[in-house]
């Protein structure tokens, strides 16, 4: 299959083909296209489907972004996620070949809307380790090596999409208890502290 008719299919139907037709694809590509291949399904996607049956059983190291969206009166946003009851920060999982500043402009226009400028990044600190371990309901297991960004500035309508059901600024002394990332919101507080 060349990548011509790779990009005629929809993403669901790439992640339908067989584990064979997979490994015929990919056999046939260079690493360009299979970096073009991999960003088009996201990269956590794209290994799970290399791995063939050992796909949920294999516990993955995964390099991502997280953004504290901090608005006028100082509250952070959370979303709750539509894969699980719990609150947690925008982000998502770095592509093959980005930064981590594009993760994060990418991932917060995706499920917020809303628009970051580079140059609005605020490195809180590189978060890694067993407390970034995240299970999620399909069986995946995942340690996460996370780029927290602090973010006050930023502009458009906040929108979010399938991720989410909701999303929603919060108090610090107020933030719900069935949180996903404690950790980061730690992180965030020490900054807090040493500002």
């Amino acid at each position: 299959m060349s990548m011509k008719k790779i990009d005629k299919l929809t993403v669901n139907e790439i992640k339908q083909l067989s584990y064979e037709e997979l490994v015929e694809l990919v056999s046939s590509l260079d690493s360009d296209e299979i970096i073009k291949l991999s960003n088009r399904i996201g990269y956590p996607v794209f290994t799970r489907l290399c791995m063939g049956n050992l796909c949920h059983k294999f516990v993955l190291l995964q390099d991502g972004a997280a953004a504290i969206i901090v608005n006028g009166k100082g509250q952070i946003l959370l979303q709750s996620r539509a894969d699980r009851d719990k609150w947690g920060l925008p982000g998502g999982c770095q592509e093959l070949g980005e930064r981590f500043e594009d993760t994060i402009i990418r991932e917060v226009k995706e499920e917020t809307n809303l628009d970051v400028s580079e140059e609005d990044l605020k490195l809180i600190k590189i978060v890694s380790g067993n407390g970034r371990r995240n299970e999620y309901p399909n069986g995946d297991v995942v340690i996460n090596n996370t780029a927290l960004y602090c973010i006050e500035n930023y502009t458009g309508k906040l929108k979010w999409d399938k991720e989410s059901k909701e999303m929603r600024f919060f108090d610090l002394d107020h933030l719900p208890i069935n949180q996903n990332d404690p950790d980061l919101i730690g992180e965030y507080k020490n900054f807090l502290k040493r500002k």
